[in-house]
């Protein structure tokens, strides 16, 4: 458990904002709560805090996005204390994790208070959503959905949430609120509030930040010697190929015989799983768009968002990434690019496919095979942890959907939503994989990694050394061609500050690197119009393998016997009491309500869906993998 709602409340509404501002195109820019829980030291990490505060630390300090620092749930008052590290890394197989040389840099340029009904309603319909306190009755932990109204009169902030729209249903005005509880609570991590009646406080005391433009002509930050040293970074040297701690009859995992993150192609048993035509069965390749970029396609944006699957430590599991990342973006291009993003969990599959070996390898193939068999979830049920079966990941009920709260074991929600492979199957060759990816979107393709790939920076890379040991596994989102050079539009797992923010172009028809020799694709089962949610059993929930540690709420701090010591809000919850900032609000523009009158606001404004694009950053879950009070940021 962290109680880091504040911390979430603030960072998924600067998200918006910036999503906003960029007209929902690609990249979505996911800002990273980890680094405010780490470096804000107004508040107090996973022991709560304010979302305004964590406004103004971005309004004067650097913050990254996920690719840099992903959530630990863990922050300054108890083991993640600021340093260069925290605010990025990278990490190499077999050595200590480092600072990338530069990395993409985020920051606020405005901010302020709102509050009453009629000034956030101009707030949020003109710039986007706004970061509130609410109190939290008993009755708005187990909601379920529709419009909640407390009867309870409770007006005591102890929690921090976002607001991304307003609305009325059967005369029944409304707030309508992102949560950071997953998407197995309230309507699929959200949830809607009376409006008008500053019911649960919500209309007492709100904030809102404007996003600093450093995306038009990025802004790298470029590292220092003195940051590369920091004392305080994190300097563990994990084994790899990494031991099992899954018991003395576990298998022994060691790293694939290729020497990267992919195992060798295997002759798969039952063959593809199929029961429609091949897509190169169907239309003529005289009929193909020249050009297909799965990140703009008439506008719109398909692609999930980035990842990097070598933090928190090294993690050989390009596999898992290439293979959810691909069928994260088919589920994207069925729903036409609709609220919700959903992004499937590696986790859950390097965890729990068995015929790969986790985080010392796998096969795309293989993991579309097991998702075709078994449920998965999405990142809000089972986060990224970089470790999988072969390292102390096991596959576990909770590992596929957990929840946690403070000074408790986690446990297994009663339900969550789940999704899976319809068909599978594979596919080679220039002509066939244009088919694949035109018509039904990204594969997944095992590809040679010579050195100066790993170098790579921009501009279409073809390989001259002729190397073809398929190492790699990442996915293939799109074609085209560029002063008479044809290409490959590829997605990696190696983070926004590598190549072209996270994606590189490979040249096409020569089988450059292997790319053309051995891919993969997968259709999503339809689990989204008619929600398909498990229901957990007893058995799941007693799970012998299920992780039954305590982690104490209030946590020690683990930052050195000078380290301040923290203790939980005197509210109660993640948010802390609100403060008069000594500085004020940070505005050179009027406010939004002196802009626009309040007759001219539209009646409903919901930015999940606005003239059919989706402008709200992904779900989230402040609870995983253990308790942090980070709502707040």
């Amino acid at each position: 458990y962290c109680g880091s709602c504040w911390a979430h409340a603030a960072t998924s509404a600067l998200s918006d904002r910036i999503k906003i501002a960029r007209d929902a195109a690609w990249p979505d820019i996911n800002i990273s709560p980890q680094v405010v829980i780490s470096c804000e030291t107004k508040d107090q990490g996973c022991h709560g805090g304010e979302a305004y505060n964590a406004f103004e630390w971005m309004a004067d300090n650097e913050v990254t996005d996920e690719t840099c620092s992903i959530y630990r749930a863990r922050g300054l008052d108890n083991g993640q204390v600021c340093s260069a590290m925290n605010v990025c890394r990278n990490c190499n197989p077999g050595e200590a994790c480092f600072v990338p040389d530069q990395y993409l840099v985020y920051g606020v340029d405005q901010f302020g208070e709102v509050s009453g009904e009629e000034n956030m309603k101009q707030e949020i319909a003109q710039r986007g959503p706004i970061a509130c306190g609410i109190a939290v009755p008993e009755a708005l932990e187990d909601y379920t959905g529709g419009i909640y109204c407390d009867d309870t009169g409770d007006m005591n902030i102890v929690h921090d949430i976002s607001v991304v729209g307003y609305g009325e249903e059967d005369g029944q005005k409304y707030w309508l609120v992102r949560n950071s509880w997953g998407t197995h609570w309230g309507e699929e991590g959200f949830f809607r509030v009376c409006r008008g009646t500053n019911n649960i406080a919500i209309e007492s005391d709100c904030a809102w930040a404007t996003p600093k433009d450093t995306w038009t002509e990025k802004v790298w930050h470029q590292t220092t010697d003195a940051e590369k040293s920091d004392p305080l970074n994190d300097t563990t040297v994990y084994p790899f190929p990494q031991p099992t701690y899954n018991g003395n009859d576990a298998p022994v995992y060691t790293a694939p015989s290729t020497g990267g993150c992919r195992v060798e192609h295997a002759e798969f048993e039952g063959g593809d799983l199929k029961f429609s035509p091949h897509s190169w069965d169907v239309v003529s390749a005289d009929d193909l768009p020249a050009v297909v970029d799965w990140r703009n396609m008439d506008g719109k944006n398909y692609v999930s968002w980035n990842k990097n699957q070598h933090i928190p430590q090294y993690c050989g599991s390009c596999w898992a990434h290439a293979a959810t990342s691909a069928l994260s973006d088919r589920i994207k291009i069925a729903r036409d690019a609709a609220w919700p993003d959903i992004n499937i969990s590696p986790q859950v599959v390097i965890s729990c496919e068995t015929k790969d070996q986790g985080c010392h390898g796998g096969e795309a193939y293989n993991a579309f095979e097991w998702m075709a068999d078994n449920e998965v979830t999405d990142e809000t049920c089972s986060i990224y942890r970089a470790r999988g079966l072969d390292n102390g990941q096991v596959c576990s009920a909770m590992n596929v959907c957990r929840n946690c709260n403070p000074g408790e074991a986690c446990f297994v929600p009663d339900q969550y939503l789940v999704y899976g492979v319809d068909q599978f199957g594979e596919v080679s060759g220039e002509e066939n994989m244009k088919q694949e990816i035109a018509q039904r979107g990204p594969i997944a393709c095992g590809i040679a990694v010579p050195e100066a790939l790993e170098d790579y920076t921009g501009g279409i890379y073809c390989d001259d050394t002729g190397d073809m040991n398929i190492v790699h596994d990442i996915s293939v989102v799109g074609y085209g061609e560029e002063d008479g050079q044809k290409y490959w539009l590829v997605r990696n797992s190696w983070g926004t500050h590598w190549g072209e923010e996270g994606f590189f172009r490979v040249c096409r028809g020569t089988n450059n690197i292997a790319i053309e020799s051995d891919c993969a694709w997968a259709t999503p089962k339809d689990t989204w119009t008619e929600k398909v949610w498990h229901q957990t059993t007893d058995a799941e929930k007693s799970d012998p393998l299920n992780d039954t540690t305590v982690y104490p709420f209030p946590q020690p701090t683990y930052n050195g016997n000078d380290a301040p010591v923290y203790t939980a809000p005197s509210t109660g919850g993640c948010r802390v009491e609100h403060a008069e900032f000594e500085g004020g609000d940070l505005k050179f523009s009027p406010h939004s309500w002196d802009v626009v009158s309040a007759d001219d606001l539209p009646a409903v404004v919901d930015w999940r869906n606005m003239d059919g694009k989706n402008y709200v950053s992904w779900n989230k879950n402040q609870h995983i993998p253990q308790y942090c009070g980070s709502c707040w940021a």
